[in-house]
């Protein structure tokens, strides 16, 4: 890739222990074709030195204005970037950033930058809930910044909680999905589309499972590979996200809230709860339309001299109908369609029957959808539209479909 034509990102570290994650997030980076020049604050330098940020990257590393002064870099760096992402986002440093302070290089950067900036805050869940941090967190994504909800997990020492900093992959993925929003057709970075800045959206994923005995169950071969792109591409445009995720061995996406089910009624039970708040719902997972009538809580033996016991079935609760018929005002829903053929046939028929706004429909098949990282699909809309997205990454579907949820929700 040429040089002007390399994104370019500035990759603000903040003065936390999750700092020597950040190297992993900076590789990935410069490996995929990013132009990244590391700025440090003085302290973040204790977690990890100089010499690491600067190999790692191929670049200078300062922390204050004083270096390179004769090319102002305090203002320089900001108005130049595509990107600048802080992670990790101490208490302190969003504290800094909401007031506007400038006391060292990357505070002047964040004033200068007119570019996206992403927040990966991390830090104690008691520092991350406190009052402050948050008022502190609701101005920056007032002024436009995309701040990433921290992931739930282990902290320093024996601590658990919300105030993990997300994995670098699913980091990589916020900053990509950001860039690829806001590039512009001359490579240059536009003003950021936090076109779901505000709005709470709930995406389902995976196949759920339904029961027979302990060790069998009734499923199907959705990876919920679509889910998670939709979840992925909602936090990039400054959603608050909701994952409802059945059955799904994915990394979690940064920044979205994980609800772990197994069975329809627990997705169900999870979706609604979650739907009563909610702008938009998405449904992609593939939920089972009916279940064991019976479920036998020992494993059932076979037996050489008969054949099985047939194993009767009822229908699950339509649950993209209930969604509908209980929806609050002005909440956009959208369902997903999985058919072998007659595909706009039987899409038509489907959102005429479910009566949700959209519905997303996809042919499947050997090697088609289930899967696979890429897809196809046509997007029906309940006013007789039609949007051909043809084969390319999930995310791009994604995307397609979060345009047309923007829009309605406009």
């Amino acid at each position: 890739m040429a040089e002007e034509t390399r994104p370019r990102v500035i990759l603000g570290v903040g003065a936390g222990i999750a700092a020597y994650k950040v190297c992993e997030l900076l590789r990935r980076l410069t490996e995929s074709g990013h132009d990244v020049r590391v700025v440090p604050t003085r302290d973040a330098l204790r977690f990890v030195g100089e010499p690491t940020w600067a190999a790692l990257s191929g670049r200078p590393v300062a922390t204050d204005v004083w270096s390179e002064v004769e090319q102002v870099p305090h203002v320089r760096l900001g108005r130049e970037a595509d990107l600048v992402f802080v992670a990790p986002a101490t208490a302190d440093l969003l504290a800094r950033a909401a007031h506007g302070l400038a006391d060292d290089l990357l505070t002047n950067t964040l004033l200068t930058a007119r570019c996206p900036v992403v927040f990966a805050p991390a830090m104690h869940t008691e520092m991350w809930e406190h009052p402050a941090t948050r008022a502190n967190v609701a101005t920056l994504r007032a002024r436009g910044a995309l701040v990433v909800e921290p992931a739930s997990g282990r902290l320093t020492g024996a601590d658990t909680g919300p105030g993990r900093l997300p994995e670098p992959s699913e980091l990589f993925e916020v900053a990509r999905g950001v860039l690829a929003r806001t590039r512009s057709a001359a490579g240059r970075a536009a003003a950021p589309p936090a076109d779901l800045s505000g709005r709470h959206v709930v995406v389902s994923a995976g196949g759920t499972r339904e029961a027979i005995d302990p060790v069998r169950f009734i499923g199907n071969r959705s990876s919920g590979l679509q889910g998670y792109a939709l979840a992925r591409t909602a936090v990039a445009r400054g959603a608050r996200v909701t994952l409802v995720a059945a059955n799904v061995t994915l990394p979690d996406p940064a920044g979205a809230e994980i609800v772990r089910v197994v069975s329809a009624e627990d997705m169900r039970q999870a979706v609604r709860k979650s739907a009563d708040t909610a702008d938009a719902v998405v449904m992609a997972a593939a939920v089972a339309d009916f279940r064991p009538a019976d479920y036998r809580d020992r494993k059932i033996k076979k037996s050489d001299s008969a054949g099985p016991e047939p194993i009767h079935l009822v229908k699950n609760t339509d649950i993209l109908a209930e969604l509908v018929a209980e929806r609050p005002a002005g909440q956009v829903v959208v369902g997903f369609a999985a058919e072998t053929d007659n595909v706009i046939e039987h899409g038509r028929e489907k959102l005429a029957r479910k009566g949700c706004d959209m519905l997303v429909v996809n042919q499947v098949g050997e090697n088609l959808t289930f899967g696979t990282p890429d897809n196809a699909a046509v997007v029906l809309t309940a006013d007789g539209g039609r949007v051909e997205v043809p084969r390319g990454p999930k995310e791009a579907l994604a995307d397609v479909v979060w345009d047309l949820v923007a829009a309605r929700l406009r």
